[in-house]
């Protein structure tokens, strides 16, 4: 038998109201049209956080499937088109393009895929992310499979003591690179720490088996001016050799700054909430993260178990609701605005362009 193919496939489509949710009318277009043409599936889950519409599917189709991807495609078509209808904030704002060309990538829509043999037992967690970029993975990917103060299986574990390899992504410049850890951990963190250029895209074990990916679509870069955050969306596979369950949600116990929030050009704390505390309002944040467990069964996904719901996050919660206070006393002064450069694909070129004709030059 083929290997199974887990893909998660993202696209904000229009907000209601606002950038905080998706409309029911939205989900209900979503679930009829895989629906109709699940016979190239094995199974399917379709949620929300925030304002944008997660489709998650497994399959036997491979990696960058484009029947796999024209699927999606038409279903984020046809929310949008009603999105539009309803006068939906940002309607159709993740499609780039007017029709699908073979690949869902560089179109608009985030994604993460990864192909593997079921295991006897096969725990995998779809983290999905609002009003942030891919960067925002960065930290818990490194603290998950490189820091033993976090996944004590690094230290007790013999069939994880060997570490891991990363694949780092320049989103700028498309090239990758590959660190092994521990042997090249302080090289990684040269780059993965710039988490605006830089994203950890997979995480392999030394006998490259995937263990992490992550969507990498840059909104802004793609479209070349301001069109809204990439709100990614990342696969992790648990146990059995990888970070158990526990270890790969720790991370996130302790809220770490990313990039986005309001208009995509502030710092703000990630929140790890509930779906249904997945409604970002104040100041159109601050950023949320989402995380849904399943158990896969010959493809068939298991679940769902919303992890974030659990109450042993309540003290994450609040902290970065602290942070959220603290960052938002700074109005628009760094660093809680985002530094000139990272604003180049906002609106603030706008502003800068008009002023231009003011500045006067010294002698």
């Amino acid at each position: 038998m083929s290997k199974l193919t887990l893909s998660v496939i993202k696209a904000d489509i229009g907000g209601c109201v606002g950038h905080t949710n998706v409309h029911p009318e939205l989900s209900r277009i979503a679930r009829e049209h895989i629906e109709k043409n699940k016979e190239m599936l094995i199974d399917y889950y379709i949620t929300h956080v925030g304002d944008d519409i997660q489709l998650i599917v497994t399959h036997r189709g491979g990696i960058d499937n484009e029947e796999i991807h024209k699927l999606a495609w038409d279903m984020f078509y046809a929310c949008a088109d009603k999105a539009k209808e309803m006068k939906l904030y940002g309607a159709g704002q993740d499609l780039l393009e007017d029709a699908f060309s073979g690949n869902i990538k560089g179109m608009g829509p985030g994604i993460a895929e990864m192909e593997f043999e079921e295991r006897r037992s096969e725990p995998v967690i779809i983290f999905m992310a609002d009003k942030t970029e891919p960067g925002a993975w960065n930290l818990p990917l490194y603290k998950m499979f490189a820091d033993p103060f976090n996944t004590i299986g690094l230290v007790i574990d013999p069939s994880m003591h060997k570490g891991f390899k990363f694949e780092v992504y320049d989103m700028i410049d498309h090239k990758y690179v590959i660190f092994e850890t521990p042997e090249e951990m302080y090289d990684l963190l040269v780059f993965i720490g710039a988490t605006g250029r830089y994203c950890i895209r997979k995480v392999y074990t030394k006998d490259n088996e995937i263990a992490a990916v992550s969507s990498t679509q840059r909104m802004n870069l793609m479209a070349g001016k301001y069109i809204g955050k990439d709100d990614p969306v990342m696969i992790v596979r648990c146990q059995n050799g990888l970070p158990a369950v526990g270890e790969v949600l720790e991370p996130f116990a302790k809220p770490h700054l990313v990039a986005g929030w309001m208009r995509g050009s502030h710092f703000g704390p990630m929140i790890p909430v509930s779906l249904k505390e997945a409604v970002p309002t104040r100041f159109d944040g601050p950023p949320r993260v989402s995380a849904l467990a399943f158990q896969l069964a010959e493809g068939k996904l298991i679940g769902a178990q919303d992890l974030f719901a659990d109450v042993a996050f309540n003290n994450a919660r609040q902290k970065a609701l602290d942070i959220a206070d603290y960052m938002r006393e700074m109005g628009p002064f760094e660093p809680h605005r985002l530094p000139l450069n990272e604003l180049e694909y906002t609106t603030m070129p706008g502003v800068m362009e008009k002023l231009q004709d003011k500045w006067i030059v010294e002698d």
